[in-house]
């Protein structure tokens, strides 16, 4: 399957009882930084699936002329990452949940200049357990068997990619490796909201891999959650630089669309 790149992946440490860390202002972000070098194999090679490691790749073409024109991807890419979902995993039922994050790598300028466009640089999981049941619960009034929260992850800048994306094996996870936190959303204008989120402290048994050279038509399913405990739980995952990335390589840019699937009962 090759040999594994070696890279820092941003870990959390424990000296804060309970972190917590902005969308956009990471000055008063309160994270236990701990980097450490870890090897990061190919997920392509790897064949991953969504539920044994916990994230896939797959083809998925879209129709959106302009991923920055919101109006667009509210208007069809919400509608292709339902059906994608549906079709991948088989549910009843999927609802996404945001209108899509656009973020980009440091070297392009524009991180930061949208709200929560900056590349995730430490190991986290989007949402708790207790956070996960309670978007599913809103998500619909009918009763559901199981659920399952997902992010769809497309890089839009041309392969390779200088700040990719590394997915934790969820196999490799133990409970111990989680840090309760609060994600804190401060949108300039709005009132600042939180809720409960996971950080990762380092477990050398973390299996980490990515997927290299990524192309506009190609996406990462990856797993925040799932309530059925026979399948992969959750997936930490974080920003890295890419080693020995040219110097030339495009700065990446990438959408990320978010969404719920559900099982009736």
């Amino acid at each position: 399957m090759g040999t594994p790149i070696t890279a820092r992946i941003a870990y959390s440490g424990r000296a804060l009882a309970r972190p917590r860390y902005y969308a956009n202002a990471h000055d008063r972000d309160e994270v236990d930084i701990t980097p450490m070098p870890m090897p990061i194999g190919d997920a392509r090679a790897a064949g991953c699936t969504i539920d044994r490691e916990g994230f896939e790749l797959v083809h998925h073409a879209s129709a959106v002329r302009d991923f920055a024109d919101r109006a667009e991807v509210a208007a069809i890419h919400k509608l292709e990452i339902e059906a994608l979902v549906q079709a991948q995993t088989g549910a009843d039922l999927v609802v996404v949940s945001s209108p899509g994050l656009l973020r980009f790598s440091e070297k392009s300028g524009k991180a930061g200049t949208l709200n929560n466009s900056m590349p995730a640089r430490f190991a986290h999981i989007d949402v708790s357990d207790q956070t996960a049941a309670m978007f599913a619960a809103r998500g619909t009034d009918r009763k559901f068997l199981r659920y399952a929260q997902y992010n769809v992850w497309r890089a839009l800048s041309a392969p390779p990619q200088d700040v990719p994306l590394a997915l934790c094996d969820a196999r490799s996870l133990s409970p111990a490796d989680l840090i309760v936190a609060d994600a804190v959303f401060d949108e300039p204008g709005k009132p600042e909201w939180s809720f409960e989120s996971y950080v990762v402290a380092h477990n050398p048994a973390h299996r980490w891999l990515f997927f290299p050279n990524l192309t506009r038509d190609e996406a990462i399913l990856f797993k925040t959650k799932d309530s059925d405990s026979e399948r992969a739980h959750h997936v930490p995952h974080v920003a890295f630089d890419l080693p020995d990335c040219p110097a030339d390589a495009p700065p990446r840019t990438s959408i990320e669309m978010r969404a719920t699937a559900y099982w009736w009962a």
